[in-house]
């Protein structure tokens, strides 16, 4: 009893120290984004070129890895923020607030209607289009960093549950992007690798089973995955979350204390992946040359939709299924909210951004399939949706 306690309450220290970091992170993220802005469009634009393609190369032996900065970025730090997503879903499944029927059900439905409203915009513009259609799933993601740091420029206008709602939300967006990534945006497969990658998996959850609850042995295994994942095909992101899955959440200590490895990597890889892993892929993701653009590229159908996608699919979605759900008894308002609260956390779900770019990475790899039109309209209806969501709430 004494030990669920305790957990209960680390859990409630985590999720506020998340907001906190969070909030704090988004607003890094907006200048990160307009330094490379402005690098892009610069005289210093081949220098940022530059910058992006230092070759940079690891090997062992026969084994090696060589990518420019922006794919060991990418496909490496990202999967350190696919890590600490994995952690964040495996603990508000378990103990958190995805861990009761009641809790997860207005979240859940309301990710459901975040996910397939704008999917289904993107796709009413482009269902003519198969190589276009490699980008449905651009505007289904939610930025949890910028969304939080609107939220905090809002004060006290905002009540604490709708944070706590935003946040579960955008887990499960996350997860569902996880599944999305894996289901529909891999490659030919190699089944030695795929081999080595089961084989560490298999380690990894022996190693749960035993208790081995050593931060280094997770780490030097979690390696293994990585660089077998990567060389399988499958994005090398998804062994973050496939080792955030084995790491134990609730052990005991040699002195019989409760003990969390799985909480005390989370906030161990919290300020890294909010201040230098998602900063770096901002940087090195949204450099535009906006000189290149004109308004007729603008208005093709891919750009439109996007920015229609994460705009008005994103808030139709979320705030719709969340209607139904209300209405039909399934769960309830938060706390202290009402519906204009709840609309405004809908509109903010459409800031896609550092998501959004990620898979549009992965949808179109050919590099300026659309004359960075396609990263141009993931800005923008991200910009809407902050702006809306922010104007609409500061009334509330």
């Amino acid at each position: 009893m004494k030990c669920l306690v305790e957990w209960t309450k680390t859990s409630r220290e985590t999720i506020d120290e998340f907001i906190s970091k969070e909030s704090s992170a988004g607003i890094v993220l907006i200048f990160v984004t307009l330094a490379a802005l402005v690098l892009k469009n610069s005289p210093l634009s081949a220098a940022y070129n530059a910058f992006l393609h230092i070759p940079v190369e690891v090997r062992f032996g026969a084994l090696h890895v060589a990518k420019p900065l922006l794919l060991w970025i990418n496909d490496g730090l990202m999967a350190v923020f696919f890590l600490l997503i994995g952690l964040e879903v495996k603990r508000e499944i378990l103990e958190g607030n995805l861990s009761s029927l009641s809790q997860a059900a207005l979240p859940c439905i309301a990710a459901l209607g975040g996910m397939l409203v704008p999917a289904a915009v993107y796709a009413g513009f482009n269902w003519s289009d198969p190589a276009a259609m490699r980008g449905w799933a651009i505007p289904t993601a939610t930025d949890i960093a910028f969304a939080l740091g609107i939220l905090s420029l809002l004060g006290s206008r905002v009540p604490a549950s709708m944070k706590v709602f935003l946040l579960a939300l955008a887990i499960i967006d996350d997860l569902g992007a996880i599944v999305i990534i894996a289901m529909f945006y891999t490659i030919e497969l190699s089944a030695l690798s795929l081999t080595i990658a089961s084989l560490a998996l298999a380690v990894l959850i022996i190693m749960n089973r035993s208790g081995v609850t050593n931060k280094a042995a997770y780490v030097l295994v979690g390696i293994v995955l990585w660089v077998s994942v990567l060389k399988s095909g499958v994005h090398a992101t998804l062994a973050g979350v496939a080792l955030a899955f084995t790491i134990p959440l609730r052990s005991r200590g040699a002195d019989g204390a409760c003990f969390s490895l799985s909480k005390e990597i989370e906030h161990d890889l919290h300020p890294w992946v909010a201040f230098m892993v998602l900063p770096l892929f901002a940087f090195v993701n949204a450099g535009l040359d906006l000189r290149e653009l004109s308004l007729n590229e603008m208005t093709g159908t891919v750009p439109l939709g996007i920015m229609l996608g994460l705009f008005i699919g994103k808030q139709i979605g979320v705030f719709g299924f969340s209607w139904l759900c209300i209405r039909l008894g399934f769960a309830s308002l938060p706390e202290g909210s009402r519906w204009r609260h709840l609309y405004g956390v809908a509109v903010l779900t459409g800031i896609g951004f550092t998501m959004s770019l990620f898979i549009d990475s992965l949808a179109f790899t050919g590099g300026q399939v659309y004359q960075n039109a396609d990263k141009l309209a993931v800005l923008t209806g991200s910009f809407l949706s902050g702006l809306g969501g922010y104007l609409v709430l500061r009334r509330a």
